[in-house]
């Protein structure tokens, strides 16, 4: 939100379009912490939604790629009616045409994935789990080393 990349782009294609942006600094700590679908994350996603600022809104861009895992609840609280936008679905897709495109999709279903964060809590492994909907381990690696 700081870097406003995203009002950047929509206006450069829309510039007759409103674009408001809220920052939600607590979503991933709950998310990771398990904190989803009970009255702790019902109440922070209800303190952000409900501010002033992006009140009647037609479209929710989901800015972050753990946002997906609360979409649900999200869409609850607009009553199912604003359109969001999951940027996690849109990056995955993009990526995937990449991917095609080099000749670098690897279709073997016998293959071993490995999953990397720079950031491990045993939480968040059960929420990738259910995330990804497999049995995953996730490895910590920290990306500042220099020798990565």
């Amino acid at each position: 939100i700081g870097s406003s990349v995203y009002r950047d782009k929509i206006k450069l294609m829309a510039p007759e379009l409103e674009v408001v942006s809220l920052a939600t600094p607590l979503f991933v700590p709950m998310i990771e912490e398990g904190f989803i679908f009970d009255d702790i994350s019902n109440a922070i996603i209800r303190s952000y939604l409900s501010k002033p600022q992006i009140e009647d809104i037609s479209t929710l861009i989901l800015g972050c790629t753990h946002y997906p895992i609360i979409k649900s609840q999200i869409n609850k609280y607009y009553d199912f009616k604003v359109d969001i936008i999951d940027s996690a679905q849109t990056a995955a897709t993009q990526l995937r045409a990449v991917l095609e495109s080099e000749n670098l999709l690897n279709n073997n279903e016998n293959s071993i994935y490995k999953y990397f964060v720079s950031d491990y809590t045993p939480s968040f492994e059960v929420i990738s789990k259910m995330f990804l909907e497999d049995e995953i381990h996730l490895e910590k690696l920290d990306l500042w080393k220099e020798n990565i």
